[in-house]
């Protein structure tokens, strides 16, 4: 996938809002900041990626979507309708999307990494859960939770019930949310910086860009390659900007 980056244009990176989390009440003044930097974005965004856990648990079912979000969700349209363009990469907490936001607010969605190219910059992209080396409780669990079997037999249930279950687990169990304690464990042991040096040693790639650990970070993993972490909408509200000038994490200054 290849972006043209007009001149005066910017490319934004956002991850882990997790919206609905702990509770709708509790998540909706993180969402209001957040529509504020939709609203900040959209003045000079030429595209903007969504690098997963946007909401802290999604799930389709065949004619039902999770209940709330309409602000975000039409806020997303909005933009779309202007032209500006929206990637969305799944997280490990808002993964069973299934055609919604595609069909309903024309925005890719991507189950796996995906190179672009803006300009003539790689970047390697992704939401980073389930990547790199550890977390096999993790990995072993999210090969069931993809699974169309493991789908079918969720989608059965009642929605209410199948909802609170979910939002229960998303809470609760560490297979769901990973290893990750969002804790900087030094470069050298940072599973994501050391699956980005071992992407190297195949193909060259500028910048790798992942959410998931909850930390803004940036980190040298090749000569001519950095490795960022978005941080997240909760404890930082950071974000990635890339123009002419390069890459560069911000925080957003809340209003």
């Amino acid at each position: 996938m290849t972006i043209n980056l007009p001149k005066g244009k910017k490319i934004y990176f956002s991850s882990d809002n997790h919206l609905g989390a702990p509770t709708m009440e509790e998540s909706r003044p993180r969402e209001r900041i957040f529509l504020q930097w939709l609203e900040m974005a959209r003045k000079d965004a030429q595209a903007i990626f969504l690098m997963g856990d946007l909401f802290d648990f999604w799930f389709e079912y065949k004619t039902v979507v999770p209940k709330g979000f309409v602000r975000t969700l039409g806020k997303l349209a909005e933009m779309r309708d202007e032209g500006i363009e929206i990637y969305f990469f799944v997280g490990n907490h808002d993964l069973w999307m299934n055609g919604y936001f595609e069909e309903e607010l024309g925005i890719p969605v991507y189950h796996d990494p995906k190179v672009f190219t803006i300009d003539d910059k790689k970047f390697f992209l992704g939401h980073g859960d389930g990547l790199g080396p550890g977390d096999n409780g993790y990995k072993r669990m999210k090969k069931v939770f993809r699974g169309k079997f493991f789908q079918w037999l969720f989608r059965w249930g009642h929605p209410d019930i199948g909802m609170k279950i979910a939002q229960y687990m998303s809470v609760k169990n560490k297979l769901i949310s990973g290893d990750d304690d969002h804790v900087f464990l030094g470069e050298e042991n940072e599973w994501l910086a050391a699956y980005a040096k071992r992407k190297l040693e195949t193909a060259h790639y500028d910048y790798f860009v992942f959410g998931h650990r909850h930390l803004p970070m940036t980190i040298q993993v090749g000569e001519n390659s950095t490795y960022y972490n978005i941080g997240d909408w909760i404890a930082h509200y950071t974000y990635g900007v890339y123009d002419e000038n390069g890459f560069k994490l911000e925080e957003f200054l809340k209003k």
